[in-house]
């Protein structure tokens, strides 16, 4: 194959491509609990502990002032044998980053912390009381752990990517049986003051790029069910990669471009 020759490049050339660069601070996150964990944060706040409630996810999702767009990798298998002096990778598996961060500004009622405190309290079952079917409370010097069942808490979170003319050219990364993982230590102090910040680590299956529209529909199912981790379609035939069923002398010379 010939490589391409340089080419003159006109202004408006340059207009339509290297000057409309995205800007990294036009995004929005969306959160939201499974049916079972809003009614556990729902049960917290008689408790004192957050002021849930479904009007809330939209002060998540402005107070949501740091993230990243997720990336990926793939796997290979290294070949060394078949060509002399030639080591091929052949890729057979695509990885995922472990998790994703988001950092969020706390508001004067805390609800932020007591949102992401409450969902990861869920997934562990922390009982506040003794029971009969829990045993003792999580004040309690003889407490022990009994976490739910992972499609209790999970469910499929959102980062929409778009720009300040709210074109319909956005990214919207969709990430399967999300949960909170992890909170990390806010510290405080009598220094010069500022805005306390709660960054809370997100582990995920996987994730996809999907469009506005179809995040839209997504999250508004989200809503009526307790999951919506649902599996993306299965590729048709015509999607289907050709697989190579040549194999000895045939195979090599296909593989060297003999054929």
């Amino acid at each position: 194959m010939v490589a391409p020759a340089p080419s003159k490049k006109t202004v408006a050339e340059l207009k339509a491509s290297i000057l409309q660069p995205s800007l990294s601070s036009k995004y929005e996150c969306w959160f939201k609990p499974p049916s079972k964990v809003s009614t556990w944060l729902g049960q917290r706040k008689s408790a004192g502990l957050g002021n849930y409630t479904s009007s809330q996810d939209s002060l998540i999702s402005l107070s949501c002032s740091e993230t990243s767009l997720p990336g990926s990798s793939l796997a290979t298998h290294e070949i060394n044998n078949d060509f002399t002096g030639v080591t091929e990778r052949h890729a057979y598996r695509r990885q995922y980053d472990d998790r994703a961060s988001f950092t969020f500004y706390v508001d004067n009622n805390y609800e932020i912390i007591h949102f992401f405190e409450n969902w990861i309290a869920f997934i562990v079952n922390e009982q506040r009381t003794d029971s009969t079917a829990f045993g003792p409370g999580v004040d309690k010097s003889n407490f022990s752990y009994r976490v739910n069942f992972p499609k209790d808490y999970q469910q499929t979170i959102y980062i929409t990517k778009f720009e300040k003319d709210f074109s319909d050219k956005s990214l919207v990364y969709n990430f399967f049986q999300a949960y909170p993982i992890s909170i990390d230590s806010m510290p405080v102090s009598y220094d010069e003051s500022q805005l306390l910040k709660c960054t809370v680590s997100f582990t995920y299956t996987r994730y996809y790029i999907g469009s506005t529209s179809a995040s839209s529909s997504s999250s508004s199912s989200s809503s009526s069910s307790s999951t919506t981790n649902e599996e993306p379609q299965t590729p048709t035939a015509t999607e289907t990669p050709n697989r190579i069923t040549l194999t000895g002398q045939d195979y090599t010379r296909r593989r060297q471009g003999l054929d």
